[in-house]
């Protein structure tokens, strides 16, 4: 809740959202293939604002308990191919 964000939709009507470091961290951890999609989304839009020494913090522990090989790899990649110039 510390990372949320409150985003108003009209006058009466404010919709809270989580971060977007906080939407990587459970699209990795779903892992589906449209979470995926969704994390390479978020990373290009996000690249250079998304902490991502965070994400792999929160990430790492829940990774180990899910035992999806290559999920810190894969997620690595998506932020690496992210970050680089055009």
């Amino acid at each position: 809740m510390a990372r949320s964000t409150e985003w108003t939709l009209a006058a009466d009507v404010v919709l809270r959202t989580c971060s977007a470091e906080d939407l990587v961290v459970l699209k990795a951890f779903a892992s589906r293939p449209q979470d995926w999609l969704d994390v390479e989304s978020v990373a290009v839009r996000q690249s250079r604002l998304l902490n991502w020494s965070l994400v792999f913090e929160e990430l790492r522990p829940l990774a180990a308990v899910r035992e999806i090989p290559g999920l810190l790899d894969r997620l690595q990649q998506i932020r690496d191919s992210a970050s680089r110039p055009d």
